[in-house]
């Protein structure tokens, strides 16, 4: 990561308050200004989504989950980077992100540092 990486806002929605942790950890440590969310209400809510770089979120929480969140986020930023992740690798190959250029997806357990890599290229690919 380079020192500007900083200036960078990561928004993280996950009802579990052990990976969200984690996950602020994470990239904290890689020096990202994290923004961090329990549900994808929290996040549309908040008023925030025009002003992050990208968007880490759980697939399978309650209430809105994170592919309705998707959608709700590319009608208000069509462009923004998004990394999904999910406890259920099989959701992954229904996935349209072979559709979508700002689009990737990982499932749980996955490697920090595999995380950080795409983060940092979705980033640089410019939202």
């Amino acid at each position: 990561m380079t020192d500007t990486s900083r200036s960078f806002v990561v928004a993280v929605v996950d009802d579990d308050p052990g990976i969200l942790r984690s996950l602020e950890y994470l990239l904290e440590s890689a020096d990202y200004d994290v923004r961090s969310y329990t549900s994808a209400q929290a996040l549309l809510g908040s008023g925030a989504l025009p002003k992050i770089d990208c968007l880490i979120s759980d697939i399978d929480m309650p209430g809105l989950d994170g592919l309705e969140l998707l959608k709700e986020v590319r009608i208000v930023r069509p462009r923004l980077p998004v990394i999904l992740i999910t406890g259920y690798p099989d959701r992954l190959g229904r996935l349209p992100q072979q559709r979508e250029a700002n689009l990737r997806c990982f499932s749980k357990p996955f490697q920090g540092p595999e995380l950080l890599e795409a983060l940092s290229e979705a980033i640089c690919a410019g939202g």
